[in-house]
Formats: structure tokens, C-alpha cells, sequence
């Protein structure tokens, strides 16, 4: 047996994968978050622990048998998100997440002090990444600042709590614009720009390599052997790709999880800041990936829900699975800034459109078709020689057959839904475990998923929809002056 989790912004799930890679059970618990000023968003590192220990305390309680089993462990998460310990290893404040815009400003300060950041770290300086985060702390909270002894990644937090060990792997810490990319090591002169050391790094290891053993105490809780092992895991986009198959040059997804991705393996080391796109490392060494992003995919869809005091599966069923062309109301997904292809902090949502005659369920598909335009965009800043003519679709958006039709529709390539789309991180972190527990070949494990449907662009909704996306794009631009 082997155990993934995925430690997200809005919950932990974990998975038990037996020894033909089917999963056996799931467990989740969920997390809050805290946005105590405008752009701020924040979270307790030890209710990821927390949350984590209760998911495997879940599965234990009603799989006894197969989480004794239990051979290696996987670990995925949340990535950029600046947890800071002291002396002690414990948090000096809460962690300050992905999808925080207050260090705007620091990242041109970052940029100015290293000109070399793009060409070291293949990624533009975002107020999202873990850097820019520290140069906010050190003016805006000096006394802490001061005190910190190292930074981990949310899920080395985790492992830190669970093994005692702090590890990273190089998917994720390719997200802190620490990294030499290229290299796949910390750059000494990348953290001389953030007043910070190699000393206040982990140790870097591959995703599938082994990291750390579980802790004895933890051990004997859920009555697993004492040699079980923690693997370097990943960030979630990479343990997705993981749990997708998608290990060979070429192979592509797009996730509408809470935020968006559209994600390219690539074998070298392929920058893009030009267009906003991420450069990382993938999960498995020898390989690197693209990606582009968009902070509120399926956030999109969850705060709509909110607003309009209706689940989200309520205010999709009157849709049904197909529309028969775009809503007459356009909406910009930008709740919490973007990041491809705008790098905009401060970019804020719309609608636009409206009028006395409109109904809710036109505001719904708008919000539907606005977060697939955003991966339009994405497809777009990815380039024309990216090759992709197909993706799976992975991430909770994946559950609805009628986003998927527009999502194809929208980008006019195949979209599949696959089976486990919506664990395919806590799956694929399981899968690196199971590697760094038994040595076998990336291609022994990571095994592509059944396909359960596939959408194909509609001759008769893809012209239209490419005209709306046309006139979508002029929104950004014309509303940018409104942003806060």
C-alpha cells in the first residue's frame, strides 16, 4: 500500500493506492483561510498538520488493515507559500499563500537588485512566489524577519511535523525563485537578494527519491511498519502530472482546481517570462515542465456559489451539458489578481453585459466561459510550437461535463475527462511514494488513467465562441484602471 496526500488551500485529501494502483480510500479534511487585509491571503501552518494527521487518523480508523500495509508515503501542496520558523521550528507567523498580492512591489525591487532572476530562476518575479513574500516581511515585519531561521514550502512543513526532517523536492522549490531551474539547486545569489542563505533552505531532493522515514510516534499511531518511507513528493501541479501520466515531453492537462493551470512537460529547461509563463522542474529528475496559471479557476465557480447563497451543482443543473453558444455576459475571473498572461496583483473580476432580461443562469455560464477563456489565454502564452492539440482535464471543475464541452469549445482541442481527475495530486504523490519505497521505473507506475468522456469543439459553437473570446480579451485592458 502507499499513501498520497495533497495539502490544498482549501482542504488535505489522502489517498491509500494499492499495489495495481487503484485507490482503495479517501479521506479529506478541510482548511480555512484568512484574509485579514486587501490582498492578503493567509493560513495556520499547523492546521495543514492537523488537518493531515486527521485525514490518515480517518483512513486508519476504517482501513486499520491496509494503512498498516503501508510502504512509503507522498507527499503535495499548495506551493510558493512562505512558512517561516525560528530557531525552535516553530511558525513565527502564519504562512503567507500563493495566491497573496501585498508584495507587488517587491518583486520590482526583486528584479532590480538580481537582473539576472529570469534567466536563473525561468520565471518573472510575481507577488505569488515565496521571494518577493520575504523582501514584504523583512520591511513590513523587521522583528520577524530577524528571527527566521528557515522557509519552507507548505507540505515541507508538513513532512518537517511528520519526519523531523526538513526536505524539499525540486517541483515545488522551483516555485520560490530560489532555485537555479537549470541547475536544479539553490541559488546563493538569488537568496543574497532576499537577505537570506543556503542555511535557511532544506535539503533538495527528487520527487521520487527518498526524503525522510516517518516518524516512530506516527508510526506506531497507525500501525505501519518503522522503515516506511517519506518521498521528496510535489508541487501540486507536478504530483497532478504524475497522477496523469504525463511524464514524456509533450504530454499536457489543464486543471480547474481552485486555481487554473495549463500544464506542458518539457525535457530541458524551457523559460518564458515574456508571456508570464512558469519554467519548474517536474517531480521526476531529468524533466521540467510550463505552466500556465490562473489564481481562481474553480474559486471562480465556489465564490458565485457563495454569493448567491446556492451550491455550486445547484446553479449548474438548470444548464444541463451543453450550451448552444456564449452567454451574452462576459466575465473576467481575475477575483484574486492573474498571473498569466497579466502578471496583475491588482487585476479584480467583472461582469460586463448585463441588463435588466438577464438571469442567473446566463451569469453562471458566463463565469463558466470566463474562467475557459483565462485558459485560452494561458493555451495562447504557452506558443504555438507548445504542440498541444489535446489535454485531460483534472482539478473539482473536472466533475462537470457541461464546463468540459466549453472548455473544449473555447480552446478548440479534445478535452478528456479522466477517472480520479479530481485526487490526481493526492494520487500522484502516492505514486512517488510508491517510487521512492521500491525503486521501479517511472513507467512501471506512473500509468495513464481510463478516460471517462472526451469533448470535442462543436463546428457550430467554436466560431462563436472564438469571436467572444476576441472581445473578451479588450475587458482587461479597458477595466484595468478600476482595479483596485
Amino acid at each position: 500500500m502507499y499513501l498520497g496526500m495533497d495539502i490544498g488551500t482549501s482542504g488535505v485529501k489522502a489517498v491509500l493506492v494499492n499495489e495495481t494502483g487503484a485507490i482503495v480510500a479517501t479521506a479529506a479534511r478541510e482548511l480555512a483561510l484568512s484574509h485579514p487585509a486587501p490582498l492578503w491571503s493567509e493560513q495556520d501552518p499547523d492546521a495543514w498538520v492537523d488537518a493531515a494527521i486527521g485525514a490518515i487518523d480517518d483512513l486508519a480508523s476504517v482501513h486499520p488493515s491496509d494503512v498498516a500495509q503501508v510502504r512509503g508515503i507522498g507527499l503535495s501542496g499548495q506551493m510558493h507559500g512562505a512558512t517561516l520558523l525560528g530557531e525552535d521550528g516553530r511558525p513565527l507567523r502564519p504562512a503567507i499563500l500563493w495566491n497573496d498580492g501585498r508584495s507587488y512591489a517587491e518583486c520590482k525591487e526583486l528584479e532590480a537588485r538580481c537582473p539576472s532572476l529570469h534567466a536563473i530562476a525561468g520565471n518573472l518575479a510575481m507577488p505569488g512566489f515565496t521571494a518577493p513574500k520575504l523582501l514584504w516581511v523583512a520591511r513590513h515585519e523587521p522583528e520577524i524577519f530577524e528571527r527566521v531561521a528557515r522557509v519552507l514550502l507548505p507540505k515541507a512543513y508538513v513532512r518537517y511535523r511528520l519526519t523531523g526532517e526538513m526536505v524539499e523536492d525540486m517541483s515545488d522549490a522551483a516555485g520560490t525563485l530560489w532555485l537555479d531551474v537549470g541547475q536544479r539547486r539553490w541559488s546563493s545569489l538569488l537568496l543574497h537578494a532576499t537577505g537570506l542563505d543556503l542555511h535557511h533552505m532544506p535539503r533538495l531532493v527528487e520527487g521520487s527519491e527518498i526524503g525522510a522515514a516517518l516518524a516512530p510516534e506516527f508510526s506506531k499511531r497507525w500501525g505501519m511498519a518503522k522503515d516506511v518511507v517519506v518521498a521528496g513528493g510535489a508541487g501540486d501541479c507536478a504530483a497532478s502530472a504524475i497522477g496523469l501520466g504525463a511524464i514524456t515531453p509533450g504530454d499536457a492537462f489543464l486543471s480547474l482546481g481552485t486555481s487554473g493551470v495549463v500544464f506542458r512537460v518539457t525535457d530541458s529547461f524551457a523559460p518564458a517570462p515574456a508571456s508570464a509563463v512558469h519554467a519548474f522542474c517536474h517531480a521526476l529528475p531529468g524533466l521540467w515542465h510550463q505552466m500556465g496559471v490562473m489564481l481562481a479557476a474553480a474559486a471562480s465557480l465556489a465564490w458565485l456559489s457563495g454569493v448567491m447563497a446556492t451550491p455550486a451543482a445547484a446553479l449548474l443543473a438548470p444548464l444541463g451539458e451543453t450550451v448552444r453558444g456564449p452567454s451574452p455576459v462576459k466575465f473576467l475571473p481575475y477575483l484574486d489578481g492573474e498571473r498569466t498572461p497579466h502578471n496583475d496583483a491588482a487585476a479584480s473580476g467583472a461582469f460586463v453585459g448585463l441588463r435588466g432580461a438577464t438571469g442567473r443562469d446566463q451569469i453562471v455560464q458566463a463565469v463558466l466561459e470566463g474562467v475557459a477563456f483565462a485558459a485560452r489565454d494561458n493555451l495562447a502564452a504557452l506558443g504555438n510550437a507548445s504542440g498541444i492539440t489535446e489535454v485531460d482535464l483534472v482539478g473539482g471543475g473536472s466533475r462537470s461535463a457541461l464546463w468540459a464541452q466549453i472548455c473544449a469549445d473555447v480552446l478548440g482541442i479534445p478535452v478528456h475527462r479522466v477517472e480520479e481527475g479530481e485526487v490526481g495530486a493526492a494520487l500522484g504523490a502516492a505514486r512517488l511514494g510508491r517510487l521512492a519505497a521500491t525503486n521501479e521505473t517511472p513507467a512501471q507506475v506512473c500509468t495513464r488513467p481510463r478516460r471517462l468522456a472526451s469533448f470535442t469543439p462543436r463546428a457550430s459553437a467554436e466560431a462563436a465562441y472564438g469571436e467572444a473570446y476576441h472581445q473578451w480579451r479588450k475587458l482587461y485592458p479597458a477595466l484595468k484602471e478600476f482595479s483596485l
